[in-house]
């Protein structure tokens, strides 16, 4: 089943790299790297720890593990790979002097080659990233892999049980997983990685501190696009998305025609789609990239990479993207822990136990189209104090849920050969 799953990619692979150089002629950031997709890239000394993560959700989880052993032994060789542009932006903001590159296509040989020049002591798997060829050559190579903060929803478990040829070799050799609950643990367990070697540490994301930085940052922000209105922010949106988006700020202008809406979409081939969706709504929208023109406007279009949680400092309410269309849901805890209150669609398989958590504790309002949309915002923006026991709340969650850094940092102390 491994090699089907091979042969499949070997075939896919023109049109990957098709789509590659159609991207790099608009976003030359899809070029830079490129070698390192292949598995080359700069050699490393060796004996260190190689952290794969594939964008920003799971490179901002990854910082945390990352500053954490720094701490601990400053002198410790670490890499992190990520899988897209707006990670990598992300991951070399969050870590500098960190290397930071594209992760290597799931190739046999190009895995092989990016083992051999950074030969790791442990390699290190962020959340799902479950990837058949890595996960095989690192068990040939006897490099101990350890799955940390790791989920899997019970769809993509039921499909990885029917291929048992294609995980099930790797999980049951030289694989540890550290789980973000029982029931994520449970399912390891079914697909076959030994008890012994399957905990739960819980979720990472909960240990993600704002930096000191971020407010006055987000401050600054708001003085500089919308001093004296009400803001909010739709954070991580994807293809029909920002119709809803649109849709329910044009609604929300009626009651409070200052309300000024920051668009975020989730990827930047996205953007001139969002500033066309924007038009098409009769709604002016600016482009972080040029200068901020003098008056009012009643969209900011985020086109820029890494400053998301900046402006969710900016903002008083903040929607969370990917759950109004089948995409599953993104990071919710990142505007919770600025104490933003929180609004989502209804799609939250990713992270099925923080919506969860968030929701029970009145911290997230789940909204299921524009109109519930926009009737969620206007009264959070009239609300000051229900914005603030709200944004309460979601920072309640996140102090009642940290730990599992710690967790893991001592796990992998157990897991580093000498």
């Amino acid at each position: 089943m491994r090699r089907l799953y091979t042969l499949l990619l070997y075939l896919a692979l023109p049109l990957v790299s098709l789509a590659v150089l159609v991207r790099g002629l608009r976003e030359r950031e899809s070029w830079r790297g490129l070698r390192a997709r292949f598995g080359f890239g700069a050699r490393r000394p060796g004996g260190g720890i190689w952290v794969h993560a594939v964008s920003v959700g799971e490179v901002q989880a990854a910082a945390v593990l990352i500053t954490a052993l720094c701490e601990r032994e400053p002198a410790l060789d670490l890499v992190l790979s990520c899988a897209t542009p707006t990670g990598r932006a992300r991951a070399r903001a969050l870590l500098p002097g960190v290397d930071v590159r594209y992760a290597p296509y799931d190739l046999p040989g190009s895995v092989r080659r990016c083992l051999a020049r950074l030969r790791p002591r442990l390699l290190i798997v962020i959340e799902t990233e479950l990837w058949p060829n890595l996960l095989h050559e690192a068990r040939r190579a006897g490099t101990p892999t350890l799955i940390a903060s790791a989920r899997v929803s019970a769809r993509s478990a039921r499909i990885y049980q029917r291929l048992p040829g294609l995980l099930r070799a790797a999980l049951a050799a030289n694989v540890w997983v550290a789980a973000q609950s029982p029931a994520d643990a449970q399912r390891f367990l079914a697909l076959g990685v030994p008890a012994q070697r399957v905990s739960v540490a819980g979720n990472i994301k909960f240990d993600r501190a704002a930096p000191a930085e971020l407010m006055r940052r987000g401050a600054q922000l708001r003085a500089r696009y919308a001093a004296g209105r009400p803001v909010w922010v739709a954070g991580s949106t994807h293809a029909g998305e920002e119709r809803i988006v649109l849709e329910a700020h044009r609604s929300l202008r009626a009651h409070a025609p200052l309300a000024l809406l920051i668009l975020a979409p989730r990827h930047p081939q996205r953007f001139d789609a969002a500033a066309a969706a924007a038009a098409a709504h009769g709604l002016r929208a600016v482009r972080r990239s040029s200068e901020p023109p003098a008056g009012d406007y009643p969209v900011l279009l985020l086109d820029t990479l890494g400053e998301l949680a900046e402006f969710y400092a900016a903002a008083d309410v903040a929607f969370v993207g990917g759950s109004l269309v089948r995409v599953g849901g993104h990071n919710l805890l990142e505007p919770a822990a600025i104490g933003l209150p929180v609004l989502s669609g209804p799609q939250q398989y990713n992270s099925p136990d923080v919506a969860r958590a968030l929701i029970e504790q009145g911290a997230l309002t789940i909204v299921h189209d524009a109109a519930e949309l926009a009737l969620a915002v206007q009264k959070l923006l009239a609300d000051p104090q229900g914005r603030a026991r709200q944004g309460a709340a979601g920072r309640g969650v996140i102090e009642a849920n940290r730990g599992a850094r710690e967790r893991l940092v001592r796990l992998i102390d157990a897991l580093l050969p000498a």
